[in-house]
């Protein structure tokens, strides 16, 4: 296999196993900065793994007042499940429980049109019925049909139908690091660099998992111990040697696997920057976890 370094930093010739997932991209607006923040993290709450429920939620960017429907600042976040019954569900009571609550709220479907495969409706569920009665469904901002609903500190809108499509989600890659404080700041610097590529989520596990388990088999993931430097003494089958001390895992999700692609070769590129980053690996589990695959090598070759 021939040897890859970005940054003098080898990469591993190995692949990332992908799986499909429907997702939301909804936008969360208010008044103000912090009222819009505050309710998209409560909106996105319980998140961050796909291996239990609720549905992955993460958190896009951030949007100014110049770039959302109502001129309100405001923060993207992206729903994924593989089911859409249940991404459905889940829309519905990550809005109701997040953002209802909080003053001067809106939402929003932006997921961009050109990228939409279908689409799933609040009618009926606990946001439209919040109104009790009092709601009204009209057409505003721009051509949108929203729920306008009475709060005590005036309407909340909400868009009533979100576009959906397949996406891709688990593109990862793992940072290996001589110490604790290089490993995170590896992570965080690439945490930084892949959030500005468009359409993109990226996320940051300290509890990276390998599907099933060895010992307890009704759990469906659990530490993943082959690249697990706390445990003493390595166990068989290690991946590390004795200089890797910290791993972080990165998570790459987006609408498309070219979106994905280019997360992930911008966060590698990132944390190969980073003062004590040893190597860069990723995760494949003989498809228990999904069908796709990127190859880490391929990230870097230049198209024919």
């Amino acid at each position: 296999m021939a040897e890859l370094r970005i940054n003098n930093i080898p990469i591993q010739d190995d692949y990332s196993e992908t799986f499909s997932a429907q997702m939301v991209r909804v936008l969360v607006t208010s008044v103000n900065r912090r009222w819009a923040l505050e309710a998209a993290l409560e909106a996105k709450g319980l998140g961050r793994s796909a291996t239990a429920p609720p549905c992955e939620a993460t958190l896009e960017r951030e949007l100014s007042a110049q770039e959302t429907p109502d001129g309100r600042p405001g923060f993207l976040i992206q729903m994924m499940d593989r089911k859409l019954e249940q991404l459905t569900q889940c829309l519905a009571l990550r809005i109701r429980k997040g953002v209802v609550p909080n003053p001067k709220t809106a939402v929003f479907d932006m997921l961009p049109p050109e990228l939409a495969e279908g689409s799933v409706d609040l009618e009926g569920s606990v946001i439209q019925r919040f109104g009790d009665g009092f709601e009204q469904e009209l057409e505003a901002f721009g051509g949108r049909t929203v729920y306008r609903i009475p709060r005590m500190d005036g309407w909340l809108h909400v868009e009533r139908r979100f576009a959906t499509r397949e996406a891709v989600t688990g593109g990862m890659f793992l940072i290996l690091a001589d110490s604790d404080e290089n490993a995170l700041a590896a992570a965080e610097k690439t945490l930084e660099e892949t959030a500005k590529v468009p359409l993109v989520v990226v996320k940051c596990a300290a509890s990276g998992s390998k599907v099933g388990a060895t010992n307890y088999t009704d759990m469906v993931a659990t530490t993943n111990d082959k690249y697990c430097p706390t445990i003493e003494p390595r166990p068989e089958g290690t991946h590390l040697w004795d200089a890797v001390k910290c791993v972080y895992e990165i998570i790459v999700s987006g609408p498309r696997e070219e979106d994905v692609r280019a997360g992930m070769k911008v966060g590698i590129e990132a944390a190969t920057t980073m003062p004590g980053v040893l190597a860069i690996h990723t995760g494949n589990y003989g498809g228990k976890l999904g069908k796709g695959k990127i190859y880490l090598h391929s990230l870097f070759q230049n198209p024919a």
